[in-house]
């Protein structure tokens, strides 16, 4: 009986073959997920790095920019996403400044209020020498592109209202955009939006809630004056803000 010969030399194993399929479907499926979506490119190239490290054991260089790089993990930018959120360590603008203690009272007081009202997921309390800053988020004041106060902007600013009276102090309503261009016919830029929320604020403060004519003011700063970078869609939120701010009198006369 003649035996055939076994041939121990040629082709991988039929696990490899298995293995190998598997990589490339999911590399297909994270390309058309990344292809329909408006997923955030550095978010989504640490994905893939941590993927990669994960299923192989190694890192290797991405597929977005043909070389490789020491990245921090996915998890990182998650815990931090959110930084604009109140801390007790973003108590001043400046670190560096020696403020006085009546005014570190005042922010103490402020920030109090808005720990008892519940609205620290959409303002913000910081202070430097020119007084405090009730930073608010514009997304629950405006809709993109618009100056009228929503129904969430009137009802978080009625709740502000017990804390913005209690004071005597001159109060300037600033408004800022990204840097998103406009051009309708009611804002052909950013100044003008900018500075139409500021007075949609001021309005409501003097009309609805009786603060002082006399204390307000208005400021429109557009996109020049951002408090992070422009270049992610979380950034340029955070840069759309209208700020309320209660001017030290000890630092202005």
């Amino acid at each position: 009986m003649i035996k055939k010969k076994t041939d121990s030399s040629g082709g991988p194993a039929p696990w490899i073959v298995t293995y190998s399929d598997l990589m490339s479907l999911l590399l297909t499926f994270f390309i058309l997920l990344y292809s329909i979506s408006t997923v955030d490119a550095e978010k989504f190239r640490n994905i893939t790095e941590q993927l990669q490290i994960a299923l192989t054991g190694e890192g290797r260089a991405s597929i977005f920019d043909g070389g490789t790089e020491q990245i921090a993990s996915p998890l990182d930018d998650e815990m931090f996403a959110d930084d604009d959120m109140p801390r007790d360590d973003l108590v001043e603008m400046d670190p560096g400044q020696i403020l006085p203690e009546e005014l570190r009272e005042m922010y103490e007081r402020i920030q109090g209020y808005i720990r008892e009202q519940g609205l620290e997921a959409d303002v913000r309390v910081l202070m430097d020498r020119s007084g405090i800053y009730v930073e608010i988020k514009d997304a629950i004041l405006f809709d993109m592109g618009s100056a009228e106060l929503k129904p969430s902007g009137i009802e978080l600013i009625g709740k502000l209202e017990g804390i913005l009276n209690d004071f005597e102090n001159d109060l300037v309503v600033e408004g800022h955009t990204d840097n998103v261009p406009i051009n309708t016919r009611e804002f052909p830029s950013n100044w003008e939006l900018s500075t139409a929320r500021a007075l949609s604020v001021l309005r409501y403060l003097e009309e609805v809630h009786s603060v002082e004519p006399t204390r307000l003011s208005a400021r429109g700063y557009g996109e020049h004056a951002p408090i992070f970078p422009n270049d992610t869609v979380q950034n340029r939120a955070r840069n759309r803000r209208v700020n309320l701010l209660i001017l030290f009198e000890g630092d202005n006369g």
